[in-house]
């Protein structure tokens, strides 16, 4: 009898005991033969038998016919039941119980579906804990902590509060961004350079195809750690070589960078010290953290493999004695603090020298308030009076110690690169900010003095 946890990521589903990983595989399913496959078997057949793929169910958990028509005898909650069975047989023994770290992308609807699946099978839950807050096991002084993990569909950026323990404090779920994104898009940056350097196209057959989406993991382990990688591919006996600058797989994973890096910053008010926290999984891709570390700011935290439920089987309450299981959204530290230094603001290619409104740029050597009405001897930019949500001093942008910032003082809320600040944030060139609905847009330039 013995305490697992299991780390409910569909781009890696993980279960651990005390000592180490037990299973590894990601959240695919195969219907062939009319027989269900999934996790790694699945996925090893993904590029082969394409049409015959689910990867969407953890995500978009519920019990409707899938609309695909050879899966429309089983929905969703079919799939899930159908992993978690192969899960708990692969991995449990009598007696055992099973604690769960629930990413954010899972609502209160899916876990009470979750929970009647286990309940079905007949695996006993203990815990159900946010995955951010099992992920987290010290305090960072100093410092304001977040945790990013990459689901397959979705990225999760998870701001998290430090008050005698870890809680959470704000989730945001990035659709589109996730690791099939990133790997599609290394898909053609890696057939590019095969079709150039050897006039061999691996997107040519579903068999080089899958074999490029088997190797991904460890091109993707040289691309963090080397400046290039060398990347062989067999086809009918003949080996093909290809190679490419690192640098180019960041450049293709550039826009769901970027995406996180908006969230994230947007989270962080101008005075705070990031500490982010990534998952592994994040923490593999390559660019990813030099991205965060210069664009944010901050320290970067890179998190061992299977570190979400290793953190849960290390700090679970089992909270299952009153008859039920609720989410829980806090956790006690269970390892020693880590000092974060403060930091003077993330690496900027050049600071913004002004605002562009329209065709006017206005200088922002000194300060100045965007509204409809600022205070007498205020230097200011009068937005018109017919645009709704613009409050008479909405926002102002003013230089502090090195950095410019924007602090909101409007009822509506100013939005930084299509997000809402939190009360105040830090400047970038670049950075487009809106104000209003549906709302004026005004972008930060930087122009030779």
């Amino acid at each position: 009898m013995g305490l697992l946890a299991a780390h409910l990521n569909d781009a890696g589903i993980v279960v651990v005991d005390e000592q180490q990983i037990l299973y590894r595989e990601p959240g695919f399913a195969l219907l062939e033969d009319e027989q269900l496959v999934t996790g790694a078997a699945a996925y090893a057949a993904a590029s082969l038998n394409p049409r015959r793929i689910q990867n969407h169910y953890w995500s978009q958990l519920h019990t409707e016919s899938l609309p695909d028509r050879r899966f429309r005898h089983l929905s969703a909650a079919d799939l899930v039941s159908q992993q978690l069975e192969d899960v708990w047989r692969k991995v449990s023994k009598h007696g055992d119980r099973l604690a769960l770290a629930i990413p954010p992308y899972m609502n209160n609807e899916n876990l009470g579906l979750l929970l009647g699946i286990l309940m079905e099978l007949d695996i006993p839950v203990v815990a159900m804990v946010d995955a951010a807050v099992a992920a987290t096991r010290r305090h960072y002084e100093h410092a304001v902590p977040a945790h990013i993990d990459l689901n397959l569909h979705s990225s999760s950026v998870t701001r998290l509060a430090q008050q005698q323990e870890v809680l959470v404090e704000r989730s945001v779920v990035i659709e589109e961004c996730g690791v099939l994104e990133v790997y599609g898009a290394w898909l053609k940056v890696i057939a590019e350079a095969f079709v150039q350097q050897s006039r061999f196209d691996p997107l040519h057959t579903a068999e080089t195809e899958q074999a490029l989406q088997d190797k991904m993991p460890e091109w993707m382990a040289a691309a963090s750690s080397a400046s290039s990688v060398a990347m062989d591919v067999e086809y009918r006996g003949i080996s093909h070589h290809a190679e490419l600058e690192s640098l180019e797989l960041v450049a293709a994973a550039a826009p769901v960078y970027q995406a996180i890096v908006s969230n994230l910053r947007a989270m962080f008010r101008a005075e705070e010290t990031p500490a982010i926290q990534l998952s592994y999984r994040a923490a593999r891709m390559p660019g990813l953290a030099d991205t965060l570390k210069a664009r944010v700011g901050g320290e970067v935290f890179l998190l061992e493999p299977g570190a979400t439920a290793r953190g849960l089987v290390k700090r679970c309450r089992e909270d299952n004695k009153a008859g039920g299981v609720t989410l829980t959204r806090h956790l006690p530290w269970d390892q020693a603090a880590v000092q974060v230094e403060s930091f003077a603001g993330a690496a900027a290619d050049g600071q913004p020298t002004h605002l562009l409104f329209g065709h006017t740029a206005y200088s922002l050597a000194e300060a100045l308030v965007l509204g409809t009405q600022a205070g007498d001897g205020e230097r200011s930019l009068n937005l018109q009076q017919d645009m709704p949500g613009v409050s008479r001093r909405h926002c102002v942008i003013a230089a502090e110690n090195g950095q410019l910032i924007l602090t909101d003082h409007s009822r509506y809320g100013t939005f930084l690169n299509g997000h809402r600040i939190d009360g105040s944030a830090v400047l970038q060139t670049g950075d487009l900010i809106r104000v209003g609905t549906p709302g004026y847009e005004l972008r930060l330039i930087m122009a030779e003095q």
